[in-house]
């Protein structure tokens, strides 16, 4: 293994901050999180979304997520929601005198519309599948919203499906090609002891009643139960008045998603590529065009095997920007600027996957942002030259934004503060910060990562950060963490949000930190992404254990009281290597995938097979998914391994979990596996808030039995 130790690079950061508080583990209840940011059109003033953890009234050892809308005129704030109920999906009029949100009614999300001048929000749907995503037309008199449905209820619905009809694509169900089992013979009750129609009758009544579950879909698994029955996504649009009827825009077996409204009145709308296909099999997209009562549709855009995303238009609409990508495979989706009808696409050179892509007021820049090197800079292209401007650090991260004439507003995570609100120039220049939602931490001694990179045996250069104990004492030795990022394309750096409260954690329970970007991770471009195809595990073992090696070369870590964990892909990661690398002395693994054999059948996230490795029934020469289960070596594990998976995750599938568990307890090995009810593979992210403090203090408490104080 040829490893080449680039110069140590440094940030100018300090080391430590003022604060001398510890990071605490309930810590994670107190940080509040910006989400949707949105300017009015008149530039004066701005709501945004934040997201907080809130004791729960029924049960103080529980938290409930709260997300309310607040208002800025870039100098004040002021919360404009309140109640149990959280609120979505906020947008503003055309005139920036009234806001159109979204907010549970009696279970289902229903569009509310709030008016700035002191009046009271009315209700404006009350539709029996619910609505969201409102989107004003320009005029400011109707709405579009979407909703969403089953089979089953599209099916009976008579005004999106008027004629009654059946799919005209197969539901492939075994013995009816032209889906005829949707239309039963009227009058028959269910009897198991009747003709073949009663019986059939009979199992469909015990469907109904969720006796039995009947499967024919390709993709049945969704986060946390299965899904035997396809659903499908709407657009309406709707008068702005009490008591206004909505119609349909879209209507039949196919699902639609966006509904931005156009300069000329029509509206924008995206679906799958192939009307004839089975939703589950269609990767392939298209962005149609059309009058608001869904007439004179028009393919903007779409192609074989393309998949398009983040269309906008100028404000003048005379111009769009997207996305498009290969629909399948590992791929970075190119960014264009067309005119907007879609001819003369330009493609703009940037090979980063982008985000929030939003034209300045005089059109002369496309702004967005872009994971990259630890961080997630805002970016500006021109669109004259189609040079991209980068406006922003990697030691921080934007997570939301948007535009006035002469302004920036938007969300900024950084080591010294998790989230905050900010408004800055059109340059991101003089910046002033308007929130102090996470001021607490301004008490809290914190940990500033020193960031180091390599060259590894495929002449890539790896980055990769150290964290230092918090309170360091000079002459004592620490444990030394190797935490590890999922995805495989995820991206971890100090303007990464998720992972803020976790590395400082342990950062003042005494450990150090160290976490890398191995091969296969994000924000490196097309080539660092596909580096792990058919290697997820040797290949990006070097990367990581190469940033543990020269961590643990500091004074100040004890060699023989090393740990490692990871989540998801990094679960996998966690066990292929303490299989291949006896250096530590206890091991996490956390929601992983174990043998890729069988994953095909055990989670949602089972195209990650065909996209990095091949089919099972294919790979009978290459043994490339044998060869890269971290449960071909399970025998060669001596490290002791705690194991968790939430219970209701389909995504990695619990199933893997058990297999990794069950062999290590017949072979006498030191294991612990921990299941999580109703846990889903968000557990760690947006999961029950008990339940991510239970992860927390595991992890910690697992590593003290091996590595503790001495």
């Amino acid at each position: 293994m040829r490893i080449i130790l680039s110069l140590i690079f440094i940030s100018n950061l300090v080391f430590a901050q003022v604060g001398k508080e510890k990071v605490l583990v309930t810590d994670l209840t107190r940080i509040k999180q910006i989400g949707s940011i949105n300017i009015a059109p008149d530039g004066k003033k701005a709501i945004y979304s934040l997201r907080t953890s809130e004791v729960s009234e029924e049960n103080k050892l529980e938290y409930d997520y709260r997300t309310h809308l607040f208002l800025t005129d870039f100098q004040t704030v002021k919360q404009i929601t309140r109640g149990t109920e959280s609120v979505g999906s906020a947008s503003w009029s055309p005139d920036s005198k009234q806001i159109a949100f979204a907010r549970n009614v009696k279970g289902k999300s229903q569009i509310f519309i709030m008016p700035l001048d002191g009046g009271e929000a009315f209700q404006l749907t009350d539709s029996k599948y619910g609505a969201s995503n409102p989107n004003w037309s320009k005029d400011g008199s109707k709405i579009s919203f979407s909703i969403g449905l089953s089979l089953t209820e599209l099916l009976k619905d008579s005004v999106l499906n008027p004629s009654k009809g059946i799919p005209a694509w197969s539901l492939e169900k075994p013995g009816f090609a032209k889906n005829e089992f949707l239309k039963p013979a009227k009058g028959v009750k269910p009897n198991p002891d009747g003709t073949i129609e009663e019986i059939r009758a009979y199992l469909e009544k015990d469907v109904e009643d969720k006796k039995a579950k009947v499967i024919n879909r390709l993709t049945f698994q969704g986060e946390a139960t299965t899904q035997p029955e396809l659903n499908f996504s709407h657009i309406y649009t709707v008068e702005v008045k009490e008591g206004a009827k909505a119609t349909p825009l879209t209507t039949g077996f196919r699902s639609y998603g966006g509904g931005a409204w156009l300069q000329d009145g029509q509206i924008a709308v995206q679906t799958a590529l192939d009307s004839l296909l089975h939703p589950d099999r269609e990767q392939d997209n298209r962005v149609l065009v059309m009058n608001p009562d869904g007439s004179n549709r028009k393919v903007l855009l779409g192609e074989k095997g393309k998949s398009f995303g983040g269309v906008t238009w100028s404000p003048d609409g005379k111009s769009i920007v997207y996305t498009k990508s290969n629909s399948q495979g590992v791929n970075i989706g190119d960014l264009y600027i067309a005119k907007a009808d879609g001819t003369n696409p330009q493609l703009i050179k940037f090979d980063r996957s982008v985000g929030g892509l939003t034209w300045s007021k005089d059109m002369k820049y496309v702004y967005f942002t872009a994971q990259s090197n630890g961080g997630q800079p805002i970016y500006r292209v021109d669109v004259q030259t189609k040079r991209v401007e980068q406006l922003t650090d990697f030691e921080s991260g934007i997570l939301g934004f948007d535009l006035s004439a002469d302004k920036i507003l938007y969300s900024k995570t950084e080591v010294a503060n998790p989230n905050e609100l900010y408004v800055a120039d059109l340059q991101m220049k003089n910046p002033v910060k308007l929130t102090s939602v996470n001021d607490w931490v301004k008490n809290k001694a914190l940990s500033f990562p020193e960031k180091r990179t390599y060259t590894n045996s495929k002449g890539q250069k790896v980055e990769y950060w150290i964290m230092k104990p918090t309170n360091l004492e000079a002459g004592k030795k620490y444990p030394l963490l190797l935490n590890m990022h999922g995805g495989p394309t995820a991206m971890w750096g100090p303007g990464e949000f998720s992972m803020w409260h976790e590395h400082q954690y342990f950062c003042s329970q005494g450990y150090g930190v160290v976490y890398a970007n191995p091969r296969g991770s994000g924000g490196y471009g097309l080539d660092f992404l596909r580096a792990n195809i058919k290697d997820w595990g040797t290949g990006p073992t070097e990367d990581v254990l190469a940033a543990a090696t020269d961590a643990a070369k500091a004074s100040w870590v004890d060699t023989s009281r090393q740990v490692i964990t990871g989540g998801s892909y990094a679960g996998y990661l966690t066990a292929w290597i303490v299989a291949h690398d006896h250096r530590f002395k206890a091991a996490f693994a956390q929601r992983g995938v174990y043998d890729l054999t069988t994953f095909l059948g055990e989670g949602n996230a089972w195209r990650l097979i065909p996209s990095y490795f091949n089919y099972p029934w294919n790979d009978t020469q290459e043994k490339v998914l044998e060869t890269n289960s971290p449960y071909t070596f399970v025998d060669k594990i001596r490290t002791p391994l705690l194991i968790k998976h939430g219970e209701n995750d389909l995504r990695t599938g619990v199933i893997q979990s058990e297999m990794m568990y069950k062999s290590m307890k017949i072979m006498g090995k030191e294991v612990e596996y921990v299941r999580m009810p109703g846990g889903t593979h968000e557990l760690s992210r947006t999961g029950n808030v008990r339940q991510r403090i239970d992860r927390m203090l595991r992890i910690y408490e697992f590593f003290e039995r091996f590595v503790g104080k001495k």
